[in-house]
């Protein structure tokens, strides 16, 4: 791990100018580019103390060696500098999006002398009119076969074109009318290319005037009683409309625009783009990718802008290209859109949709951003290959004799010390399993050994409590089953922190009778450390520990010094991720609903005699528990259904219960009284 002193520039080396930076490693390999409208301030924030970074640029300055930069004269210059070399270099800290299939286009090879209308996957090539891209190639060859009907362009390939021109005899598609043939010389080159441009034309979206002129030439078909004309005129209109139909009108006719949408969590993103041309959904396609940098919405959609018009020009840059949010401030803003303009070679409209129907095609493309990253997940969660590699790569990397059928995860809970909880989440052959999951209440003891003392709580001594108080569980069921005698178990408590009843031999499996291979906590040293001397207290040696640190995702395991660190990509680091942040979504759930069970308790709670109905009754009388704490018993009794025993009852529960603390107006800053009005000094 480098120290970043050692290769930070001195003081006035680096200019005050845009451009664009490389940080590389010990092997001079590149690790991360950059760009900056001031290459000084950038570079130097990456020089700050390390405890003040991101953990993942953290991460990043470590693993350099050297830092390089390179002086443009424009911000436009510095987007297009940056992503030839991201292209070019393939740093392993940058965002990378990939598409999580490979979409298929419809191509036409205008670059060919007789162009073909074919179905093409990978990398776009020169001089190919490209459209889509679609979800499935059979979409593709139905609307290909409707439209050959009006423009019978070439789809054969190289070697039956020069097949049926070395006999003088077309393919079949040639003698049922959907080929013009210009491989039996039918019609010029010129003719054929212009048959296909039409056909771009009427992909392009260029559809109402074209149907119009059809129409027409029907109209006048008929008027000259040429009827068969007339009928197949009408027939190609037929069957140009049901091509239309298999695109749905979302917005204005005249209307082209890409709508970019972006889903994320803390570990990964997805993008949707939905292409509307001339009105129509043209095409979709998604990406998903890892976060490995520092970087939020609105640098994701920089980055899906790079990678999505970087390689295009003219026409295939949209007009408009509504976003969820804009690449930066106005300055950043103002060049990725002067870089959007000058590919397409005519102004683009850069914008966040804001009413109309735009805004609610925003929130379809949306919602499809949240299915996939939701599928890409449960895809690599339910893959049963990948999770047996994880389970392997996870046995190799913590040097365990087997594979860890089953892994156990703890975490802790609370606000400011406050309602402390832990959660035990389950996986077995890398699945959730719900139903074993376990939630407790930490109490700041095991049975009778008090663990700490003191009004303050930590994580360390918390994780220690639950993990002695499951694994006693599970001694408890081995020595009812007979597999464990003569262990000292008194004082266990369960999750109400009170001592479990002797489980019934029902022939059905316990709740905490199987151990696992595997004990994952939510933390770094100190949290493996107080898992692992729980678990020596107990005389268990058979479960291995381990803690994930969140903020660099390290593999700490007990008394080692240094993590183990598995590679980014590793499935063993993605399933002990999965298992971590659900310990977290599952304890987090458990404190909310603790805390707010809290804040809704009221002195009347432990009234005896007194009901939901008589509560409602005394704070509708008389309108907040402030002025019912201060009312006498007799004006308590004056309250309909409340006799004087029961105001009795009342006026010593309240003078019992301290008054809650004043609630603050985050507004205002004003303090509010129990009647809901503001105070002031």
């Amino acid at each position: 791990m480098a120290d970043p002193s050692s290769y930070r520039p001195k003081p006035g080396q680096i200019p005050d100018s845009p451009g664009v930076y490389k940080f590389r490693d010990e092997h001079h390999r590149v690790i991360y580019v950059g760009k900056a409208k001031s290459l000084r301030p950038r570079l130097s924030s990456y020089f700050q103390d390390l405890a003040g970074l991101h953990p993942r640029t953290r991460t990043m300055v470590t693993t350099a060696a050297s830092v390089e930069w390179t002086v443009v004269s424009t911000e436009v210059e510095a987007l297009q500098l940056e992503y030839s070399w991201i292209k070019e270099f393939d740093p392993r800290f940058n965002v990378k999006y990939r598409d999580d299939k490979s979409y298929p286009y419809l191509a036409v090879t205008l670059n060919e002398e007789f162009p073909r209308v074919q179905v093409m996957r990978g990398a776009k090539r020169k001089g190919v009119r490209y459209f889509g891209p679609y979800g499935h190639a059979w979409a593709i060859r139905e609307t290909v076969d409707l439209m050959l009907r009006v423009f019978p362009v070439r789809t054969c390939s190289a070697g039956v074109f020069k097949n049926a021109e070395r006999t003088g005899r077309p393919c079949l598609l040639g003698y049922i009318g959907k080929c013009s043939a210009p491989c039996v010389g039918r019609v010029t080159p010129e003719e054929h290319r212009e048959l296909a441009e039409e056909f771009c034309d009427f992909m392009a979206g260029r559809t109402g005037a074209y149907i119009r002129r059809l129409e027409r030439q029907m109209a006048d078909a008929a008027e000259d009683m040429e009827y068969e004309r007339a009928g197949r005129l009408r027939d190609d209109i037929g069957a140009l409309r049901r091509a239309m139909e298999k695109n749905a009108v979302v917005l204005a006719d005249a209307t082209d625009a890409d709508l970019i949408a972006v889903a994320e969590d803390e570990l990964e993103a997805a993008v949707q783009i939905f292409h509307v041309r001339g009105g129509r959904v043209r095409g979709q396609r998604g990406w998903v990718t890892d976060k490995v940098e520092e970087v939020g919405t609105a640098g994701l959609v920089e980055h899906a802008l790079q990678q999505l018009y970087g390689e295009e020009t003219g026409d295939s840059v949209p007009k408009e290209v509504l976003v969820p949010a804009l690449p930066g401030d106005d300055a950043e803003t103002a060049a990725v859109t002067q870089w959007l303009s000058e590919r397409r070679g005519s102004h683009v409209s850069l914008r966040i949709p804001q009413r109309g129907d735009k805004k609610d095609l925003m929130a379809t493309v949306e919602r499809n951003a949240q299915q996939a990253l939701v599928l890409h997940k449960t895809r690599r969660a339910s893959d049963l290959t990948t999770r047996s590699r994880a389970l392997e790569e996870i046995a190799r990397a913590l040097d365990l004799d087997s594979v860890p059928l089953r892994i156990e995860c703890f975490d802790i809970s609370h606000l400011q010390g406050d309602d402390v909880v832990a959660s035990m989440v389950v996986f077995e052959d890398g699945l959730a399993r719900k139903s074993e999951y376990r939630r407790f209440q930490i109490k700041g003891k095991v049975g009778d050994t008090q663990v700490w003392h003191g009004e303050g709580q930590d994580d360390v001594r918390s994780m220690h409590e639950v993990i002695a108080r499951r694994f006693r569980r599970y001694l408890l069921e081995k020595e009812k089953t007979g597999e464990w005698t003569e262990q000292d178990l008194v004082g266990e408590t369960n999750a109400a922190g009170e001592v479990p009843a002797a489980p019934e031999d029902d022939g059905r499996p316990k709740r905490f009778a199987y151990p696992p291979q595997l004990v994952v906590v939510d933390g770094g040293q100190p949290q493996v450390a107080a898992a692992k001397r729980a678990l020596d207290e107990l005389g268990i040696d058979d479960v291995a520990v381990c803690g994930l640190a969140k903020r660099l995702e390290e593999v700490w395991l007990p008394d080692d010094d240094d993590p183990v660190i598995l590679p980014r990509h590793s499935e063993g680091l993605y399933l002990l991720q999965r298992v971590r942040d659900e310990a977290h979504r599952f304890a987090i759930t458990y404190q909310r609903a603790k805390r707010a069970k809290r804040v809704r308790t009221s002195p009347l709670d432990d009234v005896p005699g007194l009901g939901e109905t008589r509560k409602q009754a005394l704070i509708k009388h008389f309108g907040s528990v402030k002025r019912l704490r201060q009312a006498t018993i007799e004006q308590i009794c004056e309250v309909p259904g409340l006799g004087r025993k029961t105001a009795e009852a009342v006026a010593v529960a309240l003078a019992q219960a301290a008054p809650a603390a004043p609630a603050v107006n985050t507004a205002t800053g004003e303090i509010m009284d129990d009647d809901g009005g503001s105070t002031h000094d």
